[in-house]
């Protein structure tokens, strides 16, 4: 059957859809942060940013697009438990371990701490609960209200970061400022890293799947297709997601005196809001960002539950949701920069083998003994991972000393050129096939 042509709205609907997916609120934390650290090397690390947040998520969603599927297709010549195990690390990752409890944290730091003389662990063990304990009874019959609330808050953010960008190139608050630590030898592959806290790269390889089955029920069944429309949808997403973290990143590189001392980026853009539209303005950011982050953590909650529900069938789906729900409010209460801190590690570990995977795919074609490469080059990403995440954790340094000699190493990016080399070599050792195999003389 012939794929259905998809219509210029039809496109443009699927690239505002996946705006609205990688936008969670907890996104706009890190720009404005990482751009009061980068100070005057604000153009290469948010250059190196925009890599990892909005280039990747766009390649991954690509990656599901051309195998057809997410990670169960994408490694399905492996033992099946290398794909469920990467499933559920990511699930846990952008589920009760660090990403939903983020959306609890960022609704109190922008949403009520502002408005608190002092901030205490009562006050945010208090929020947190009420928080999450609303996030479930939406999860558990979230209905059409999450969705007609979803469909209002989206363009209602999009309002207020337009806003936000407009204002910040009008009337910046503060010059610039200098570089802090890694920021400035090092401000593109810090850059690059700090996009990792997004994890969109790996909530890409994980609602890819969804955005391949709604083209499938508009009529596009042709893989190369799906692809193609996803790219087109994928380029407007990115082009919308690039524009608000330079402003944000704008935001936060000219707060170098206001926003002075800040420990997160929630911080950082409650301060410059304040200052520039005072408190009416910071009471709207406040609503629409609990608002938006509230939804978020219901869809996190809801997606995390199916899963888990799908490979523990005889814990329901209702108890799973009591279950990720109960760990998001014990997570979220360590404290929004402890929770950035504790995820850094965990992220240096997997995200270098959700980029294997994204590689692998768009190679696969030119790759001889396809099994053999791909596990390669899962098990040489996790490896280097594990040291770059002990690396930045200050464990076992001897360990970790010892392969000082890779290159990149110390940029925690050693990854990359040894997953490259066991790729290169697979698609070589197939050249070299090919060149070995007689051609049959026709007579």
């Amino acid at each position: 059957m012939l794929s259905k042509p998809l219509t210029t709205t039809d496109t443009l609907s699927l690239g505002f859809m996946l705006f609205a997916f990688f936008l969670g609120a907890g996104n706009i934390i890190f720009p404005p942060m990482a751009g009061m650290s980068a100070g005057e090397n604000l153009t290469p690390a948010m250059l190196g940013f925009l890599v990892t947040a909005v280039g990747l998520p766009l390649l991954g969603l690509i990656a599901v697009a051309k195998a057809g599927g997410g990670i169960p297709v994408i490694t399905k010549m492996l033992p099946a438990w290398v794909g469920t195990a990467v499933a559920v690390a990511i699930f846990i990752i952008i589920g009760p371990a660090f990403a939903a409890p983020r959306t609890g944290l960022v609704a109190y730091e922008i949403g009520l701490l502002p408005f608190l003389s002092e901030g205490t662990a009562t006050t945010q063990l208090f929020f947190t609960l009420g928080f999450f304990v609303l996030a479930t009874a939406l999860a558990l019959r979230p209905g059409k209200l999450l969705d007609t609330v979803g469909k209002m808050l989206t363009p209602a953010l999009i309002l207020l970061l337009s806003v936000l960008a407009i204002s910040v190139m009008v009337a910046p608050q503060d010059p610039i400022g200098a570089a802090t630590e890694t920021w400035q030898e090092n401000a593109f592959t810090t850059g690059f890293l700090e996009g990792y806290m997004t994890m969109d790269a790996l909530g890409a390889l994980m609602f890819g799947t969804l955005m391949v089955d709604i083209l499938r029920r508009k009529g596009v069944t042709d893989a190369s297709a799906q692809a193609g429309y996803l790219m087109k949808a994928g380029v407007i997403a990115a082009v919308g997601l690039a524009l608000v973290y330079i402003s944000l990143f704008y935001v936060g590189a000219t707060s170098s005196v206001l926003a002075a001392g800040s420990e997160n980026g929630g911080a950082v853009l409650s301060a410059y809001v304040q200052q520039v539209f005072g408190a009416p303005g910071l009471f709207i950011l406040s609503a629409v960002v609990t608002l938006a982050c509230l939804t978020t953590a219901v869809g996190l909650i809801s997606a995390c539950s199916e899963f888990f529900n799908s490979l523990v069938p005889k814990l329901s789906y209702r108890n799973w949701v009591l279950v990720v729900a109960t760990a998001c409010a014990v997570v979220a209460n360590v404290g929004l920069s402890q929770l950035i801190a504790i995820s850094i590690p965990v992220l240096f570990i997997v995200y270098p083998v959700a980029m294997a995977l994204i590689m692998y795919v768009f190679a696969r074609k030119q790759i001889s003994q396809r099994k053999t490469v791909l596990g390669a080059m899962i098990t040489v990403a996790f490896v280097i991972g594990v040291l770059s995440g002990l690396n930045v954790a200050g464990f076992a340094p001897g360990l970790v000393g010892a392969f000082s000699f890779l290159p990149l190493y110390d940029q925690h990016m050693a990854w990359l050129p040894l997953t490259l080399l066991v790729m290169v070599s697979g698609m070589a050792y197939k050249r070299s096939e090919r060149e070995q195999t007689p051609v049959a003389v026709q007579g």
